[in-house]
C-alpha cells in the first residue's frame, strides 16, 4: 500500500512509499515531513525529538524545539523570520489521504488566524511533489510569504550545490552573507565553507554555524552525498520580478558541528484575503548515484 496511516516517534503520521524511496510526515505535531530515505537506506533528514534551540532576543531567552525534518513557516515582507515564525509549531493537526498522496495540516494559529499544511503526491518512483501552503482563516488581510525548510543530515562527504544565473547575456547572482543573526553565527563575513564555481554556489559543511541567502532563477538546491552514493534535490517554482524575503528565494544554513544543513526555498510575498490560500510548490528528486558539483549537472538532474 503506497500511503498508510502510521505512528512515528510517538506522533500520528502518514507513510508514503515507492520502489525508490520512503517518506513519513507527522501531523501529531507540526506538520512536518520527518523522514525521507532511499529504499532500504537511512533517513536523510534530521529528526531529533529533543533538539531545543535558544534564541537570545529578550529576557528570558526563547526556547524552541527544532525537532528537524521538513517544515513550512511564514516569512514577513522585507525579512525572513520574525516573532510569529515559531508560533504554534508543536500543536497537533490532522491528515487526509488522497490516492497516492496526502495532506497534513497544522493546528489553527489564533495569533495570525491561519493554518499551514503540506501536501505530498508521487510524480515518479524517485520524484515527489511537495506543496507547502498557508490559508487565511481570519476576517482580516494576511501579508506573508512561505518559507520551506528541510533539515538534512550531512555525512563526511556531503556537498550542497545551488545553480546560479539564468544563462542570458546579462547574467548576475545575488548572495546575502550573514555575519551574525539573533545571537547566532561566527561574527565573521569570511567563510571557507562556501565556494563560487563557474555556474554554481557550492557548500562543503565544516561545522561552523553560518547561513547564506541566494537569489537563483533555477530555484534548486542539490545534496550530493558520495558516502551514501545518492543525490537529493529540491526544486521550487520561481517568479521573475516577484518580491522575495530578503531578496532571496533560496538559503542554506550550517548547524554547529554539522548537526544539520538546512536546504531552504522561499516563495514570493503575497497579501491573502479571508479564505485565500498561498502555495509554495517544490519537486523532490532522490536517486542513487552522485552528480558533478556544477550548476549544469544539477539542472540536468532535475530536468
Amino acid at each position: 500500500m503506497p500511503v498508510r496511516a502510521i505512528n512515528h516517534a510517538g506522533f500520528a503520521a502518514v507513510e508514503l512509499t515507492t520502489p525508490a524511496l520512503r517518506l513519513v510526515a507527522v501531523h501529531g505535531t507540526g506538520p512536518r515531513i520527518a523522514l525521507l530515505a532511499p529504499t532500504g537506506g537511512d533517513n536523510l533528514l534530521l529528526w531529533d525529538e529533543n533538539k531545543p534551540l535558544t534564541y537570545v532576543r529578550e529576557a528570558p531567552a526563547k526556547h524552541w524545539n527544532l525537532r528537524g525534518g521538513h517544515r513550512v513557516w511564514t516569512a514577513r515582507i522585507g525579512a525572513d523570520e520574525d516573532e510569529t515564525t515559531y508560533q504554534n509549531d508543536d500543536a497537533a493537526g490532522d491528515c487526509a489521504i488522497q490516492g497516492e498522496g496526502f495532506t497534513v495540516r497544522g493546528a489553527y494559529d489564533a495569533a495570525t488566524r491561519s493554518r499551514r499544511a503540506i501536501t505530498v503526491r508521487t510524480l515518479a518512483a524517485d520524484r515527489l511533489e511537495v506543496i507547502n501552503t498557508i490559508t487565511n482563516e481570519g476576517d482580516m488581510l494576511l501579508g506573508c510569504g512561505l518559507w520551506a525548510l528541510s533539515c538534512t543530515k550531512p555525512s563526511a562527504r556531503t556537498n550542497y550545490v545551488i545553480p546560479l544565473g539564468d544563462g542570458t547575456g546579462w547574467d548576475t547572482a545575488t548572495i546575502t552573507v550573514f555575519r551574525c543573526w539573533a545571537g547566532h553565527g561566527t561574527n565573521s563575513f569570511r567563510e571557507e565553507q562556501f565556494e563560487l564555481v563557474d555556474d554554481a554556489y557550492v557548500l562543503t559543511p565544516r561545522g561552523r554555524e553560518t547561513k547564506r541567502m541566494i537569489s537563483s532563477p533555477a530555484a534548486t538546491i542539490a545534496m550530493v552525498d558520495a558516502a551514501r552514493d545518492l543525490t537529493f534535490a529540491i526544486q521550487a517554482d520561481w517568479q521573475r520580478n516577484a518580491t522575495y524575503p530578503a531578496v532571496a528565494n533560496l538559503a542554506m544554513y550550517v548547524g554547529p558541528e554539522n548537526f544539520m544543513v538546512e536546504m531552504e526555498t522561499m516563495g514570493p510575498h503575497a497579501v491573502l484575503k479571508p479564505g485565500e490560500t498561498l502555495s509554495h510548490r517544490q519537486v523532490w528528486t532522490l536517486r542513487r548515484g552522485t552528480i558533478p558539483l556544477t550548476g549544469a549537472a544539477v539542472r540536468e538532474f532535475t530536468a
